[in-house]
C-alpha cells in the first residue's frame, strides 16, 4: 500500500504488533528508543557523507542506492512510530501544532527563498 493509501494509525499498529509479537516493550524505554533513532540517522547521513549537495539530490536515480537510503528512512521512522506508540503521543496532532508554530516563527513571506532573516537569499549554507 502506498503512502496515500495508509494512515499513520495502521503505521503505528505495524510497528506496535511487531513488537508485541517479540515481547520487547520492556526495552523500548523512550530513552532507548531516542538512541535507537538517532544511530538510524547517522546510518542515513552515511549515504551522504562524501558527496555534494547536486549528488545528493540524484540518489534516487541509483535503484540499489535508493533501496538502501529506503531501507535507513524505515528504520528512523519505525523508531519514531515506537517512541509515539510508547509515550501514547498522537503524531498528527504534534506535528500540526508544530508546523503552527513554526509558519509564525518562520512566515513565509519573510522566509521564502531563505534559510534566515540575514540571509540575502543566496543557496549558500549558513557558516558556523
Amino acid at each position: 500500500m502506498s503512502d496515500a493509501e495508509t494512515t499513520v494509525a495502521e503505521l503505528r499498529e505495524l510497528v506496535q504488533r511487531f513488537v508485541a509479537e517479540r515481547d520487547w516493550h520492556r526495552f523500548h524505554a523512550p530513552k532507548n528508543l531516542a538512541m535507537s533513532m538517532a544511530i538510524e540517522a547517522a546510518e542515513l547521513m552515511e549515504h551522504f557523507q562524501w558527496i555534494t549537495t547536486d549528488a545528493s539530490r540524484r540518489v534516487g536515480e541509483e535503484e540499489s542506492k535508493l533501496v538502501a537510503i529506503g531501507e535507513e528512512i524505515a528504520d528512523v521512522l519505525c523508531y519514531l512510530l515506537a517512541m509515539a506508540n510508547e509515550l501514547d503521543l498522537d503524531i498528527s496532532t504534534t506535528v500540526r501544532r508544530k508546523m503552527e508554530r513554526n509558519a509564525a516563527k518562520y512566515p513565509a513571506e519573510e522566509y521564502r527563498g531563505r534559510y534566515g532573516p540575514d540571509d540575502p537569499g543566496t543557496s549558500a549554507p549558513p557558516v558556523a
